[in-house]
């Protein structure tokens, strides 16, 4: 089937599925997340075959899906009409879903990433067509056959095989109603002016240059190894990996030690292997690009703590680097076994720090002390702060980024309005 009739299919199913009661809808996703369950290994291979990811990890995804799918077909229906208190006779507030909505995502989480965009939208009542990444499209043709194996009706979920040239003629179609990516800060950009063009409403989830905090009262045991594994888990492609790791000054060595230990652990392996924590970057032309990005940070005064050193075209030993402000790859993300520390003497200079870059996604910060706490949390520049824990999704919370790291929300009941249409019904 050609993508015009894929629309047209998708704006036909919406017609019916928009009037789906709620409860119903959460009943297909019950049965969605037993599919998930069901094939975790199966998937979770099909994962690590397209872009890498070792195969604990790969199923690890495959389960979040299943809980993440849980988590909304048990959700209060929060778009049910709300009565309000007026004058008037009748004063309601009613959420109308959109119609067909365009997703455009990425290769680092294949199913996750899809899914989670996917799931609240479709719930909402909206129907939705997909644009995988070129290396994942088994994954996209995949989760197209999940829906259809839960009971969903066709339509409600059709994958694209397209390319990136096509998307804005996807997206420019009358049919799409609205649009949700998940990539670059460029990528962004181009699809954020193209639905504003033609007035459709957009939510961006982009890149990330995290700062993970370590201030002198923190646990550094706990903080090594949260910090070691936030970096460097899925080989450190994640847009809330943590990547730069400021240290206050006067623990500097006591925590590097520990830090050190802890990245060490992680060697590039065969994926298909369960023991294996870490396997090479999706493509070897992302491997070209860290390695520039690399050698770029050190022509502008970066120092090695551990060298980068590439030891096949897409596998790395991971690389440290200490960066001081000014270093022009902090304007830059990281996407990969690269991580960069940074020194501050004191609370100031660290938000300072955390702050100065146009990114604004996820910060962690570990500190005992709750005065300390609640000072960073009021005064960092990101769509989430952790406290003494790394960042990480949660179906149950908001995600989303500040900054060029984006806008909207995913997860959370807050997402299922995201492509909604709010009217008012007023009247005597």
């Amino acid at each position: 089937m050609n993508v015009e009739n894929k629309l047209k299919l998708s704006q036909k199913t919406f017609d019916t599925w928009k009037s789906v009661p709620f409860k119903d809808k959460q009943k297909l996703l019950k049965k969605l997340a037993k599919v998930l369950d069901r094939n975790a290994e199966q998937f979770g291979k099909l994962i690590t075959k397209e872009m890498n990811k070792p195969i604990t990890q790969s199923v690890a995804e495959i389960k979040k899906c299943a809980l993440m799918v849980r988590y909304y077909a048990d959700a209060e229906n929060i778009l049910k009409s709300e009565q309000i208190k007026t004058e008037f006779r009748i004063s309601e507030i009613h959420y109308i879903p959109k119609g067909v909505i365009l997703g455009v995502m990425p290769w680092n989480f294949p199913f996750w990433q899809a899914i989670r965009f996917a799931v609240p939208a479709i719930l909402a009542g909206n129907t939705v067509v997909m644009k995988h990444a070129s290396i994942c499209f088994g994954s996209g043709n995949a989760i197209e056959k999940i829906f259809l194996e839960a009971g969903f009706p066709k339509g409600v979920f059709q994958n694209l095989e397209i390319g990136h040239a096509e998307v804005k003629k996807v997206l420019e179609h009358p049919i799409v109603k609205g649009v949700s990516l998940t990539g670059s800060e460029k990528a962004g950009a181009e699809v954020a002016a193209i639905a504003g063009k033609n007035i459709k409403k957009s939510l961006l989830e982009l890149g990330g240059s995290d700062a993970f905090i370590v201030l002198d009262d923190a646990d550094f045991a706990s903080a090594a190894e949260a910090g070691a594994k936030s970096r460097l888990l899925n080989c450190g492609q994640a847009c809330n990996a943590a990547k730069r790791f400021i240290i206050q000054k006067n623990v500097e060595k006591e925590f590097l030690s520990l830090f050190i230990q802890e990245y060490q652990k992680f060697v590039a392996g065969d994926p298909l292997k369960k023991k294996t924590n870490m396997a090479g970057m999706a493509r070897p032309d992302l491997a070209d690009e860290l390695e520039q990005q690399y050698n770029k940070a050190l022509k502008n005064g970066a120092e090695i703590i551990l060298p980068l050193q590439r030891i096949s075209e897409n596998e790395f030993v991971p690389g440290l680097i200490k960066v001081k402000a000014g270093n022009s790859i902090l304007q830059e993300e990281l996407f990969g076994p690269l991580g960069m520390v940074m020194i501050a003497k004191d609370d100031q200079q660290t938000i300072k720090l955390a702050n100065n870059i146009p990114f604004g996604l996820s910060d962690s910060v570990w500190t005992k002390d709750k005065k300390r706490q609640q000072f960073y949390i009021d005064h960092l520049e990101s769509g989430t702060v952790s406290i003494n824990k790394a960042t990480s999704s949660d179906p149950r919370l908001p995600f989303g980024g500040a900054k060029s790291s984006g806008y909207g929300t995913e997860l959370s009941m807050v997402a299922l309005r995201e492509f909604v249409n709010v009217r008012t019904v007023v009247g005597k």
